[in-house]
């Protein structure tokens, strides 16, 4: 139990946080998910959506939610997943 009532707010304030960012992290997980399927099935829409996922970890990233070096290394992936489909990015 919290001492103060300041840490009692902590807590409650803790766990908002912590099921926005979770909210956020799951997104990002859906949306790549969705875009390495979509390479596979339709490359035409590829394009759009890419920059749409990348735009989407980097506002992560610049909020806190995900470390910006895990954003860099996951658009890197993404990109270097896209050249081996020959989809110009």
């Amino acid at each position: 139990m919290p001492i103060t009532h300041s840490a009692a707010k902590h807590i409650r304030a803790d766990k908002k946080k912590r099921l926005r960012n979770q909210a956020a992290v799951s997104e990002l997980h859906t949306l790549t998910k969705k875009l390495r399927i979509l390479v596979k099935e339709d490359p035409s829409k590829v394009k759009e959506f890419a920059r749409f996922v990348i735009k989407r970890m980097d506002k992560a990233a610049s909020n806190g939610i995900i470390p910006r070096k895990r954003s860099d290394r996951k658009k890197a992936r993404l990109t270097q997943m896209l050249q081996k489909a020959n989809i110009q990015f």
